[in-house]
């Protein structure tokens, strides 16, 4: 299946499963805001980009802007999740932007006891029914916790030029997915060599440029299906597709099943918990 891009509406999500009751396994997936799970109770495996890691008790996996992530369920788990837009914390943003971490999990991040509080510090935050100045008190748990995070997770500095390029292409196509889009049309708007943004998408991203865009597109049309009553050639005229057939090729090989088969299956889908809010 191919990874989906989300386009997350939020700048601060938080889940959490004390109850055995949602799963933590998710389709591929990547997006502009910086993922963290804590593992409470139970294992998953954790995969970003192209390595697997077993989270266990105690662990924190954490998966960077645009890496393509997910998670397989291995057996019941408790856990916490978060997911946060670098744009609230851009005291951090230029460094996350700009890095890749050397491991995406943190082993026994429980020995460390003043991070792991900073996690159930958040979440209370979050569980509080007095939101008086919650976004300040959020930002600065959040500010605390990536600054001891980051103690323990080295990073690898990625190249500038290739940053600002990647950022500038994923950047104009989260905002012109449903006009048409090519390498051509990329190359003549942002002045970057078309062959140069293809090879951004292969060694960075890790997927091909046709698939990024059919998943931007594919996201969207998820929330049409689960949140209106608009037809599905509607949809597919609304996201991009210049055919229903070619969506429902794109849909099919991204969500492994058609659009009116998630339509129908969307209220008791095990992965809508991981699809775009």
């Amino acid at each position: 299946m191919g990874p989906l891009y989300e386009k997350r509406k939020t700048d601060f999500y938080y889940r959490t499963d004390k109850n055995f009751s949602v799963k933590l396994g998710c389709h591929p997936h990547l997006h502009h805001h910086i993922e963290f799970v804590y593992m409470i109770e139970g294992h998953s495996t954790g995969y970003a980009d192209s390595a697997a890691y077993q989270i266990c008790p105690g662990d924190i996996f954490i998966a960077f802007p645009n890496q393509i992530h997910r998670f397989v369920t291995t057996e019941p788990e408790k856990y916490m999740l978060f997911i946060v837009g670098p744009d609230i914390i851009p005291e951090i943003d230029s460094l996350i932007g700009s890095s890749l971490p050397e491991t995406n999990l943190l082993k026994n991040a429980d020995r460390y006891p003043e991070l792991v509080g900073l996690l159930y510090k958040l979440a209370g935050v979050c569980n509080e029914s007095d939101s008086r100045h919650r976004d300040i008190i959020l930002r600065g748990y959040l500010l605390a916790f990536f600054g001891k995070l980051l103690r323990y997770v080295p990073l690898t500095k990625l190249r500038s030029g290739e940053t600002q390029a990647l950022k500038a292409v994923v950047d104009y196509c989260s905002k012109n997915y449903t006009s048409p889009l090519s390498l051509t049309v990329l190359e003549d708007k942002l002045h970057i060599n078309r062959y140069y943004i293809s090879h951004l998408f292969g060694d960075r991203l890790n997927i091909r440029f046709n698939d990024y865009i059919n998943s931007l597109r594919v996201s969207q049309a998820c929330r049409y299906l689960r949140q209106t009553d608009k037809s599905i050639i509607e949809i597919s005229e609304l996201v991009g597709f210049g055919t229903l057939r070619t969506f429902n090729r794109a849909f099919i090989k991204h969500m492994k099943q058609t659009p009116s088969a998630y339509r129908k299956n969307s209220g008791s889908d095990t992965y809508a918990v991981s699809l775009p809010v």
